[in-house]
């Protein structure tokens, strides 16, 4: 293949760039255009793809300010719950429950059907870790209806869209975050042809890291790119700090909610379908804590190591079960021991709740039918009738709390670079449910106000000597990956497999240590190890180089933890041989310490030189004083409009 050159390639301006197409890529769109930039090109890989459009569960949470009732709520006191999640930045909690408002009435004004009652109150409910009933929801679909009225803004105001294009790599110099970046290399993916977009404003939207994992409950079209903006220089925050739960293989999706309220029976096979065994009842002192376990995992979705000797024992249960390569499924048909339920027996919290559903009768399916119809509905839609079949669940990772280091414009440390969404660290160890899509909304706005405001130029000189690297960089990748055969799929299936055995949920650094060095190995021999044998695959290839960039940084920041003593938080057990286990029949490895906070008020952020990381430990900011005096406050907006 003959060598890439400058003439070769397509170059398009614009004054800022937005990277994916989700909810919040989306919605930095049609605010920069509601800011005053004219010129907003956004960039996707799929319009149709990603998590926002293609996720959900048993009720999708969307997170709020109070808006209904008598119970007393305020900005700061929403700051506050964001903050107490450990590992926060004041700052950005504020923002977030600044904006809180503005980004929900934003989205009903778009068309998002979010319920409200009679005098036009926008009720709400508790979710986990919510002290105030700030939680709504449209149903299983929220986040896919808010990127449908998203898109109809932004196609309304005629922003430039380049579809099935993959951005892959940014234009800048690593070592120079004042410089800033300069462009965009990206590869169109219909006409197979490398593209140069050419700006100095970009806000990267291309959610978690979901691509690192083998077991995920994000959609097969998601995977990230968090290790774009790694190798240009960008820093992680919080990296270890991922929520995990119980999620069928096919389709992806979260069995939460009434998934587990309804008390469905929990089998292993072999990998064949056979030898069909209940695997649960051991681990407990009689049938109805086994049950109250599982009714308690429905709105306990979440891994929680502060849990594991009750509802996420049951996580653990299941992962033992699946890395002993086995098959693990939930049955719907019938109740556990296929023996009835006694419901009168069952503890108070479990017994009330079903009574007041009046589903304390028959199999799980027939009190699934009840509780929540078009949970069944949703499955037989996508191939699977739980009347009939068995679901195959694992314990899989579902929410990135950590990301991209920003700060309260949700900038990250490169100049002119953004991360919004899931990509940016805006959260820490907890969070409250659909607090996610709170977030994103409200840092796209921060985002495309800042930029709006403080428009960067190329720097010719910069972006030629940029380009002229990157270009080099990609000659000499095309000329060692082309080949007469393709490995990128086994190489793939290896890497993700790997990181979910020794990444996810459980974690040792015995096992940590060694997957690392071989990611790293892989990194630095890519050009040789990597094979394609037409640009067709291309994109994969830059998709694999990204997930194990990305895989290697998250790796190294869970080791760096462990030697700052970090213990089990979170949705993350941590093996420590001094340490507890959740239940005595469980193998040695899952003893383990219980976090005592003292890393809480600290964050974590990592940097990649290109072979390897460095780790700085700060102290969380403080969520700003409240002293806002009304007359600087409006001279101060008067003048700057407040965005410094």
């Amino acid at each position: 293949m003959k060598s890439i050159t400058i003439d070769d390639i397509q170059i398009i301006d614009c004054d800022v760039a937005v990277i994916g197409s989700g909810a919040s890529g989306l919605n930095a769109a049609a605010k920069l255009i509601d800011f005053g930039v004219t010129d907003v090109l956004l960039v996707t890989e799929d319009m149709q793809a990603g998590t926002s459009r293609n996720t959900g569960s048993d009720k999708q949470t969307y997170y709020k300010l109070s808006l209904a009732g008598d119970s007393p709520d305020s900005i700061r006191e929403m700051a506050r719950t964001l903050f107490e999640g450990q590992c926060v930045d004041g700052d950005i909690a504020l923002c977030e429950a600044a904006l809180s408002a503005h980004g929900f009435f934003r989205l009903v004004e778009l068309g998002v059907p979010f319920p409200k009652n009679r005098w036009g109150e926008y009720v709400g409910y508790k979710t986990d870790h919510d002290p105030r009933s700030r939680a709504t929801s449209i149903g299983p679909y929220t986040s896919k209806k808010m990127t449908e009225c998203l898109e109809r803004d932004v196609v309304s105001k005629h922003v430039r869209v380049l579809d099935m294009t993959l951005a892959f790599r940014y234009l800048n110099d690593s070592c120079d975050d004042l410089g800033g970046v300069q462009g965009l290399l990206c590869f169109d993916k219909i006409n197979e042809k490398f593209i140069i977009i050419r700006t100095a404003n970009i806000i990267q939207a291309t959610g978690g890291p979901s691509g690192m994992y083998l077991n995920s409950v994000y959609p097969v079209s998601q995977h990230g790119a968090t290790g774009m903006a790694f190798e240009a220089g960008a820093k992680g925050r919080n990296l270890t700090e991922w929520q995990c739960g119980l999620s069928s293989l096919n389709p992806r999706w979260n069995v939460s909610g009434s998934y587990m309220q309804v008390l469905p029976r929990f089998v292993s096979t072999d990998v064949d379908g056979g030898d069909e065994r209940e695997f649960l009842l051991p681990y407990f002192n009689s049938r109805n804590e086994m049950l109250a376990s599982v009714f308690l995992k429905g709105y306990q979705w979440p891994f929680d190591v502060r849990k594991a000797r009750f509802s996420s024992l049951i996580d653990i249960l299941v992962h033992i079960e699946t890395s002993q390569n086995r098959r693990v499924f939930l049955d719907y048909r019938n109740n556990p021991g296929c023996k009835d339920v006694d419901f009168s027996s069952l503890p108070v919290e479990a017994r009330m709740y079903l009574e007041q559903a009046k589903v304390c009768f028959g199999t799980p399916i027939e009190r699934l039918r009840v509780m929540n119809s078009p949970a069944i509905a949703f499955y037989k839609e996508n191939g699977v009738d739980l009347e009939k079949e068995l679901l195959e669940i694992a314990l899989c990772v579902q929410h990135n709390n950590g990301g991209l280091a920003v700060d309260c414009w949700w900038q990250t440390n490169i100049h002119g670079l953004f991360a919004v969404g899931e990509l940016a660290a805006s959260h820490g160890v907890y969070r409250p449910g659909g607090s996610a899509l709170n977030a994103g909304q409200v840092g796209s706005i921060r985002a495309a106000e800042y930029v709006s405001k403080n428009r960067r130029k190329v720097n010719q000189k910069a972006f030629s000597k940029a380009v002229q690297q990157k270009l080099m960089c990609l000659n000499t990748c095309l000329e060692g990956i082309m080949s007469d055969s393709s490995n990128i799929d086994g190489l793939y299936a290896y890497a993700t497999s790997e990181m979910s055995r020794v990444g996810s949920a459980l974690r040792n650094s015995h096992d940590i240590s060694p997957v690392k060095e071989k990611i790293g190995q892989l990194l630095r021999s890519f050009y040789s190890a990597v094979k394609i044998k037409s640009i067709q695959e291309f994109p994969n290839a830059m998709i694999i180089r990204d997930c194990l960039i990305s895989q290697y940084v998250y790796l190294w920041a869970m080791l760096d933890y462990i030697d700052h003593g970090g213990k089990s938080r979170g949705s993350a057990l941590y093996s420590d041989p001094v340490g507890c286990k959740p239940h005595e029949k469980l193998p040695e490895e899952f003893r383990f310490s219980l976090d005592d906070n003292r890393l809480g008020s600290m964050v974590q952020e990592i940097r990649f030189n290109g072979k390897d990381c460095e780790a700085h430990w700060r102290e969380v900011h403080p969520i700003p004083e409240d002293n806002d005096f009304f007359e600087n406050v409006w001279r101060s907006y008067r003048e700057t409009g407040n965005i410094f």
